[in-house]
């Protein structure tokens, strides 16, 4: 009787490395590095946008609270100026 074909041995897959080409091309380093770029960019973005930058001594969080302060006092101040054209008298 024949005997039946036994099964071969799976082979093993490849280890993934540095130098596995994983998608469009790219190797595993440079996906990595792309990908690490983005964030840090959308990071940079969001702290420049928000200002998220968080004050370090106590001189620095008491300036900043008066500079609010003053801002906001400038702000009512301005909302009680009366517009221009009641303001100036347009001749004719």
């Amino acid at each position: 009787f024949p005997r039946p074909p036994q099964n071969p041995q799976k082979k093993k897959p490849d280890p993934v490395t540095s130098e596995t080409v994983v998608i469009w091309g790219l190797r595993l380093w440079q996906v990595i590095g792309i990908f690490a770029i983005f964030v840090l960019a959308v990071i940079i973005t969001l702290c420049c946008i928000f200002k998220c930058r968080i004050p370090r001594t106590k001189k620095e969080i008491e300036a900043r609270y008066a500079q609010r302060q003053a801002a906001k006092t400038y702000a009512d101040k301005l909302e009680t100026v009366p517009p221009l054209n009641e303001l100036t008298e347009i001749p004719g």
